[in-house]
């Protein structure tokens, strides 16, 4: 019975390293291969054009390289490039490039649907198959990195774990990306050019803290009224108002990094003055800035847009109390590019 291949990309360089020793070759060899998987963004074995012919055929013979596939691709008029992309196992994931006119911006999945139960959110009504493995993640990025470049003529500046999934419900995955991401034998971007988003996982938010993470910190809030969150989050009972609280007090005292609130308006569930006070009350506690984010309805049903004037108060409300809020715009509507928890967003 034949044995599954590994894939090699779970592999560190010294593990390379040492299987290249242990087969009779020199150990640069691990090197060389590790740059191709890597900063060369290999797909195939036989793309290593500076291996010799023999040691391709050992890697091959022994190892598989599950690369993501771009299966369908959509522009959007406003520029908006949507993903869909096919894992190993032929799952779907999706990914979103969001370009404005100075930089370009990637919304990346984290995990094959989701483990949440936020009620406004499509990817929700996915239950969660399996979490995205680094070089799956990783990959995302690369592929946008490129679109970017292709269209664009600039490389991809930003970064936001805002896509499929919970990212802190895959934090060992999500932060071996990041490494990957940010290393020079990677795609060498800056950790402060990403973004991590979570619907308020409290104790990961502290761990986050403790790892001294150099990446930015945005949550999914929508209501600082515990009932009204609960109603449209219910997983946040088990994450209460309070414990979040703790958590970003605990976040910007070992970080100094201020924290996004990314918060929707939706008509007659938080559109009134006692969410807005309680919102404003809740940004008191950490630095941070508010972006209120312009709903996309993925039905008919009780989440719909709310008013332009509710907007307007919570603006008003926030900036009176000198808390930067900005009212972010749904993009690629003609493609319907969701991204993630929150529909579709500019990052």
């Amino acid at each position: 019975m034949q044995t599954e291949k590994k894939d090699i990309r779970a592999l560190t360089k010294e593990q390379l390293r040492d299987f290249f020793v242990a087969n009779g070759d020199k150990a640069y060899r691990g090197n060389q291969v590790y740059e191709w998987l890597w900063s060369k963004r290999a797909h195939k074995f036989e793309d290593m054009t500076n291996v010799s012919k023999h040691t391709r055929e050992m890697l091959e013979a022994n190892f598989v390289i599950n690369h993501i596939k771009v299966d369908t691709m959509q522009r959007s008029s406003d520029g908006t490039v949507k993903n869909a992309v096919r894992l190993h196992d032929d799952l779907i994931v999706e990914s979103v490039l969001i370009p404005t006119e100075t930089r370009t911006t990637a919304c990346v999945s984290s995990q094959v649907g989701c483990s949440l139960d936020c009620n406004f959110c499509a990817t929700a009504r996915l239950k969660r198959m399996r979490n995205l493995n680094p070089d799956e993640i990783y990959d995302q990025v690369a592929a946008i990195d490129s679109e970017s470049r292709l269209y664009y003529n600039r490389p991809l500046s930003n970064i936001v774990f805002m896509g499929m999934g919970e990212p802190l419900m895959n934090y060992p995955n999500v932060m071996k990306a990041i490494d990957k991401i940010t290393s020079p034998e990677g795609l060498g971007m800056s950790p402060k050019r990403i973004t991590v988003s979570t619907s308020g996982v409290s104790k990961m938010i502290k761990k986050m803290a403790d790892d001294e993470v150099k990446f930015k910190l945005a949550v999914s809030l929508h209501s600082a009224i515990e009932e009204i969150r609960n109603e449209i989050m219910p997983f946040t009972k088990d994450f209460p108002l309070t414990g979040l609280r703790e958590a970003l007090e605990y976040w910007y005292k070992k970080t100094k990094s201020k924290v996004t609130y990314e918060y929707v308006v939706w008509k007659g569930i938080n559109d009134d003055k006692k969410s807005i006070d309680a919102l404003v009350k809740f940004c008191k506690y950490v630095p941070c800035k508010v972006n209120l984010i312009e709903y996309n309805p993925i039905d008919d049903g009780q989440f719909q847009q709310a008013s332009q004037e509710a907007i307007e108060n919570y603006i008003i409300a926030l900036e009176r109390n000198d808390i930067v809020a900005k009212v972010r715009r749904s993009r690629g509507k003609d493609i319907d590019a969701a991204c993630g928890q929150l529909a579709n967003k500019e990052a």
